[in-house]
């Protein structure tokens, strides 16, 4: 058997629908598909039942303890000889699997990761906050829109691995965020070679509206403070800008509010510039993600809503980082994460 996927699952019956029915297409298909619900209330079972005659599928039900440790469940009972890490709200192309094994096989590699798209079918909030999650001016290309990057991290929504890594490194750790990040690092540490594969890309749906995908950031930047804690080495200039964007935006904002009061007190020509000022470096934020998720998505109501995205992004994720930061670096407390009734709803 060559490749495993591994897909945990939590209450996503109609999203691992779609998945199983993407790798029914696959040209490649020396493969078996490992299904983990991770004490769903509404599970997959029977959606995974109707695949079971044109996929090598195996399902199992287990009690809640995240993703992390779902993957691992699946791993101890997988047979490939690479495990293949997808999040259950992704869709693959026909020709996903084979650009894998076209990769492996022209240079071979201990670990890997692709990028992610938003397809056509996607809602339109779908694909603003696909853009704000890949874009070169809300992530830095850090997510795998670069081709040319000095060190490659994959992400658990497509990532894969030999078997024999993912044993060594005994799997991914007990963090409910940044587990993947985490591993990664540990791969790196390990001293295996992991690597970008840009054609082995795949269709991600990430959240559904702004209020889940803020939460998601949020948790995100808190998850990199944790993982700060773990591995100092890890912090990069690029973790930091979400927070620089956020403690700078509310200044500027500010700034102008204080404009404003000064004009109503001591004349409009005096004070104009303090109050209209600061809204330039925003409003000239506000139009190259305009113009660039115009033109990327064909459509001006994308761009507009790839506007919001990004700030939710940044905000999101500037606000985490930073209340992270106060609480386990300035006081010393241990690692936590947000939401935890909520993250879901």
């Amino acid at each position: 058997m060559r490749y495993s996927v591994i897909v945990p699952v939590f209450n996503r019956p109609d999203e691992v629908g779609e998945l199983l029915a993407s790798l029914t297409t696959q040209t490649f298909t020396d493969f078996e598909v490992v299904i983990v619900e991770d004490g769903s209330t509404n599970t997959c079972k029977s959606v995974c039942d109707g695949y079971s005659g044109t996929l090598d599928l195996h399902y199992f039900n287990k009690d809640n303890s995240g993703p992390g440790q779902s993957r691992n469940y699946g791993a101890e009972r997988a047979r490939g000889d690479y495990f293949l890490i997808l999040d259950s709200d992704v869709v693959l192309p026909e020709g996903y699997l084979q650009a894998v094994d076209d990769e492996l096989r022209r240079e071979p590699a201990d670990a890997f990761g692709g990028p992610d798209r938003a397809h056509p079918s996607f809602t339109d909030t779908q694909k603003a906050i696909s853009y704000a999650m890949t874009s070169f001016f809300t992530t830095g290309g850090i997510r795998g829109g670069k081709k040319k990057l000095d060190k490659f991290y994959p992400r658990s929504f497509n990532m894969g691995i030999r078997r024999e890594v993912y044993q060594a490194l005994g799997g991914f750790s007990k963090m409910r965020f940044g587990e993947d990040i985490d591993f990664s690092i540990r791969i790196f540490q390990g001293g295996y070679r992991c690597r970008l594969f840009p054609e082995a890309w795949v269709w991600h749906k990430r959240r559904t509206d702004f209020r889940k995908f803020f939460r998601q950031v949020f948790n995100s930047g808190i998850a990199r403070v944790n993982l700060y804690k773990k591995y100092p080495e890890s912090l990069k200039l690029v973790h930091l800008l979400p927070s620089v964007f956020t403690v700078g935006t509310i200044a500027l904002v500010l700034t102008s509010a204080v404009g404003r009061v000064l004009m109503h007190y001591g004349g409009t020509q005096r004070y104009y510039w303090l109050c209209a000022a600061p809204w330039l470096p925003i409003l000239l934020f506000c139009l190259v993600i305009l113009i660039d998720a115009t033109i990327r998505n064909k459509s001006l109501k994308i761009g507009l809503m790839s506007v919001g995205a990004s700030f939710v992004q940044l905000f999101g994720y500037g606000c985490g980082f930073i209340s992270a930061w106060w609480k386990r670096v300035v006081r010393g407390k241990d690692e936590y994460h947000a939401f935890d009734k909520t993250f879901y709803k």
